[in-house]
């Protein structure tokens, strides 16, 4: 008499593969937090207008833009999110492609506008030229290059769906500096608002911590990448190389 061995395949333990339970679970809590953190964006911004602290009459057509292209791609977040949790993974590549596609759109439309500021002499008072050109910038590249790890990681949904909600975290710092009172906060502003987007992650590791046992290194990275993105810029606005061209953006 043979025994037949089934080998059980090696599971990673965040994808659930094998407990529709658990997966189905694990896809229900990234949907509602992508929603929660598109909806906190949207109201900060949204806010910030209604309280007329945007004259719309004067804000050039690429800002506009990239209010607009910023907002379909949280919004292919959302959609993206909800069909992952539904099981239909095929639409959500799909959508995956056109969210990459315009995340390149808005970084030019964000340097754009960064850009006028500067040479407008529009940037916000609580920042230098130097500051806000160097905060602009390296989180353009901080953003692509974390949808750019998480789309490389597709193929392990808990390092790809933790990525995507550390790139939404990392855009949380626009959204704060409208809506933390920043002139107050003085050089304390930066530091503020890190500690809101780690609060963010703090949800994400807490939810790891239950249903992982530890904190998984993707949630970890992308703690560690929003921390890094913060001292950067800060080293950046006072680097005399950033204040020098900053200077010259402001007379080209």
């Amino acid at each position: 008499m043979t025994a037949t061995i089934i080998a059980t395949p090696r599971l990673d333990p965040g994808n659930f593969i094998g407990r529709p339970r658990s997966a189905a679970r694990e896809a229900a809590f990234f949907a509602r937090l992508t929603l929660g953190l598109a909806l906190f964006i949207l109201f900060a911004f949204a806010q910030f207008g209604v309280r007329g602290m945007v004259d719309y009459a004067r804000v050039p057509w690429f800002v506009h833009a990239h209010a607009a292209a910023m907002t379909g791609w949280l919004a292919l977040l959302v959609v993206q999110s909800r069909l992952s949790a539904a099981g239909d993974f095929d639409r959500h590549r799909q959508l995956g492609m056109a969210s990459v596609g315009l995340l390149l759109v808005i970084a030019k439309l964000a340097s754009m506008a960064c850009l006028g500021a500067v040479r407008s002499g529009t940037v916000p008072p609580f920042f230098t030229p130097a500051y806000f050109l160097a905060l602009v910038h390296v989180e353009i590249v901080a953003l692509l290059a974390m949808i750019g790890w998480a789309v490389a990681m597709r193929r392990k949904a808990n390092w790809h769906r933790r990525l995507m909600i550390g790139s939404m975290v990392l855009i949380m710092e626009p959204a704060l500096g409208r809506l933390l009172p920043m002139p107050l906060l003085g050089g304390w502003g930066e530091w503020v608002s890190l500690a809101f987007q780690l609060g963010a992650l703090a949800v994400l590791a807490a939810h790891d911590l239950r249903v992982l046992g530890r904190v998984h290194r993707a949630t970890l990275a992308s703690a560690a990448l929003v921390t890094a993105t913060h001292v950067l810029v800060s080293m950046l606005a006072v680097a005399a190389p950033m204040v020098a061209l900053a200077a010259r953006v402001a007379t080209a």
